[in-house]
């Protein structure tokens, strides 16, 4: 069944928050509701539903389609018509030269164009299958971006509940040492306004969480707003740099652009082949009417031509597809080279963030999150023993509070980051991380 849970923890959230969600949740099958939402299973509903792929899988399929069209000879012409016939009766057995032709035309275009137009487009056909996985890429780079940074929202909520509790606590003890004289008002006070941050802080991150799962809404829908795992995601492993960078060439954006630059340099090939003559083919059949003189019938006849065409004036034609189809393979070649510098640029700057964050989880791991512990129960044990002052205590536990934050902070941006350093990896589903522990 659905669960308010994150948002009845938030006492101070207005309740048609969770009623929004409920309703949301409730018009979607009972089986969503019933089991949380993984990030595994997150990607799977985005990919299999988004329009953006459908989209890219049916241009490539016309494109395969437009291909085998392009390589085909234009379609035969039939020639039918009467010649020579007087207009003063029409008659078309009067005049020897009046006859009915028949016959079948075929146009050849210039030289091997036909095949390199086909071969241009189905080199567009697999820019566009390369399209379609860098599409696919996208998607789930961003899905598990969204559901990640939902995830820290969600757990960032709960921490702070359970900060909600200790600062509760010390508002107690604030007042009871007030009335004995041992505190002034203005410990109480701040003590009371410290909770009241700690009420907008959560209010805030139940909003920011709202944004997340309306983000995640863009491709999963209603189910968008069910339950999200409690456990942290298992990303598969990020490969070492080199690898990385080895595998940027067989990226899909650099594929597309490979099958690009291949259909433009065949586009050059045809604009050569406009220097060669094309040529039409012909045959007729004549039927002539009536007699010859002597009473005999009159020959029927036979007529086979052939059309040639005179690419003699290459100056301001040919010169200048050739010109023109050799720029676009330039460009072609330069957009390539910019493409692979960007993800080459992408690559670096992630992959040392991705490092030094991996720094900073160890050494919240190892030390602050023990640390800023064990600071605020001996700041909670001097304040009761009068040897500290009630901002030493204040002080304290906001730091653990800051800590504990700081350090999910970390852990999910750097499995953020490792998501857009897996979709620049050659695959991103062979090698499992088995760092998926519930923090």
């Amino acid at each position: 069944m659905f669960s308010c849970r994150f948002y009845h923890s938030y006492p101070f959230v207005r309740r048609w928050r969770c009623l929004v969600a409920a309703t949301l949740a409730f018009g979607g099958s009972l089986a969503w509701a019933e089991q949380p939402l993984t990030l595994e299973r997150a990607e799977d509903l985005a990919l299999a539903r988004d329009p953006a792929v459908i989209a890219a899988e049916a241009r490539a399929g016309a494109l395969r389609d437009q291909a085998v069209a392009a390589g085909q000879l234009p379609d035969p012409k039939l020639l039918l018509g009467l010649w020579n016939v007087p207009v003063d009766d029409f008659s078309l057995s009067r005049e020897p030269t009046t006859q009915l032709r028949t016959g079948i035309r075929q146009a050849f275009p210039r030289g091997n164009s036909l095949q390199y137009r086909q071969r241009s487009t189905e080199w567009m056909s697999k820019a566009e299958d390369a399209r379609t996985e860098l599409t696919r890429r996208q998607i789930r780079r961003d899905v598990r971006e969204a559901w990640l940074e939902l995830y820290y929202q969600q757990r960032a909520g709960e921490i702070v509940e359970q900060s909600r509790g200790l600062f509760q606590q010390l508002v107690d003890i604030t007042r009871s040492h007030f009335a004995t004289g041992r505190v002034s008002q203005q410990d109480v006070l701040q003590a009371q306004l410290e909770l009241s941050r700690l009420d907008d802080r959560a209010t805030r991150i139940a909003k920011q969480a709202e944004v997340q799962r309306a983000r995640l809404g863009r491709w999963l829908g209603e189910r968008a707003w069910s339950d999200v795992d409690e456990r942290f995601p298992a990303l598969p492993a990020v490969p070492d740099r080199e690898q990385l960078r080895a595998a940027l060439p067989a990226h899909p954006a650099i594929a597309a652009a490979s099958a690009r630059v291949e259909a433009r340099q065949q586009l050059v090939q045809v604009a050569r082949e406009q220097y060669k003559p094309g040529f039409n083919l012909g045959v007729e059949y004549r039927k002539r009417f009536g007699d010859n003189p002597d009473g005999t019938s009159r020959n029927d006849m036979v007529a086979a031509m052939v059309t040639l065409d005179l690419p003699v004036f290459t100056e301001k034609r040919q010169d200048r597809q050739l010109a023109a189809s050799q720029s676009l393979a330039d460009a072609a070649i330069q957009a390539r080279e910019e493409r692979l510098r960007e993800l080459q640029r992408m690559l670096d700057s992630e992959y040392a963030r991705w490092k030094r964050l991996g720094e900073q989880e160890v050494l919240y791991r190892d030390k602050l999150l023990r640390e800023a512990h064990a600071n605020a129960d001996a700041a909670i044990s001097s304040y009761q023993n009068g040897i500290n002052e009630f901002t030493t205590l204040m002080r304290a536990r906001l730091m653990e509070l800051e800590v504990r934050l700081q350090d999910m902070r970390i852990r999910v941006d750097r499995a953020r980051t490792a998501a857009r350093l897996l979709f620049l990896a050659a695959s991103d589903t062979d090698v499992t991380n088995t760092s998926g522990e519930t923090p």
